[in-house]
């Protein structure tokens, strides 16, 4: 006998994606509690990342023990590619941006990378493009200046720049391993499988141990608007794996049971504005009309340009931020 189909609440999945967008957006704002109280942008990155594997084994082992089994052969590479560049170098240059620049400019970075796979789409792989791409682009990059305050002459700290274009280009390395067949395996299993290569790769480089033990029951300050408040390191850091990552993740997991990837990804596509009110509310950052009306036209040029494939199959977004 068949199992019956689970049934579809649109409206559902909606709010599972609505509230994980909210936990992803203010991890950002923890995730800054922890590099302000002296984790380097690399050990956060090591630690939230060899953490959420952690909680993703235990939940694969009790709920889904076919997301263990490694995938061979082509969809196999493409998971290493998908772990060290997709999860891995987007987390480690993600927090060097949200470290260096106002969040919600570092987030304005990191979402360009839609855009840089239209481009690859177009010039690379010779896809035919519809026109709105280059409206889409100018839209894009024109509210970006705005959001970002270029016009008035704001000086930019180059380092942060740096790290919020290299999230760009890790991003779209996702997409475009997505497209070409991760995407047909299941969420968990890519999820388990691309965790545990970054684990891999980012404890060879920079182990987890490297994280100072004394840091850990250090009270720190909550930074911004909630600077009068106080917690030890080792839960903000908890913070960031528990609720700012695996969490998350699930609400959206269980969302692909009602939503269309593709509703997911535009959901996530306002996320940038998202944690742009979140430094605004946290952390005093500033947020004039001409930052608002760039930050909403960044991610309208967004769905412009992505739009404009003519064929596009994206997998979910990890949404690290």
């Amino acid at each position: 006998m068949q199992s019956p189909v689970p049934t579809r609440n649109p409206a559902f999945g909606l709010a599972l994606v609505v509230l994980g967008a909210l936990l992803f957006i203010q991890n950002a704002g923890a995730s800054r509690v922890a590099l302000r109280a002296g984790v380097d942008p690399l050990t956060l990155t090591t630690a939230r990342v060899t953490g959420t594997l952690a909680v993703l084994l235990v939940a694969a082992a009790l709920f889904r023990r076919s997301a263990l089994r490694p995938p061979r052969g082509r969809l196999g590479a493409l998971l290493v590619v998908h772990g060290l560049i997709g999860v891995a170098a987007l987390q480690w240059t993600y927090f060097v941006a949200i470290d260096r620049l106002p969040v919600g400019m570092a987030l304005l970075l990191e979402y360009q990378a839609p855009i840089l796979v239209a481009l690859w789409a177009r010039f690379a792989q010779r896809e035919r493009v519809r026109p709105r791409l280059w409206w889409g682009l100018a839209l894009a990059w024109g509210g970006l200046a705005a959001a970002t305050g270029i016009w008035r002459g704001l000086a930019l700290d180059l380092v942060g720049v740096a790290g919020g274009v290299g999230a760009a280009v890790s991003f779209a390395v996702y997409f475009l391993v997505g497209e070409h067949g991760v995407g047909r395996l299941d969420p968990m299993r890519v999820i388990v499988w691309s965790f545990l290569w970054a684990t891999l790769g980012l404890n060879l480089v920079h182990p987890v141990t490297a994280l100072p033990v004394r840091l850990l029951d250090e009270r720190v300050s909550l930074l911004g608007r909630l600077d009068g408040h106080t917690a030890p390191v080792w839960a903000v850091l908890a913070w960031v794996v528990v609720v700012g990552t695996v969490v998350p993740f699930g609400l959206e997991l269980l969302a692909l049971r009602h939503l269309a990837a593709t509703s997911v990804t535009m959901v996530a596509m306002l996320e940038p504005i998202g944690v742009s009110a979140l430094g605004w509310v946290w952390f005093s950052e500033s947020l004039d009309a001409v930052a608002i009306t760039g930050a909403v036209a960044v991610i309208a040029g967004i769905v412009l340009a992505q739009s404009a494939r003519r064929v596009a199959t994206l997998a979910e977004p990890p949404h690290l931020g």
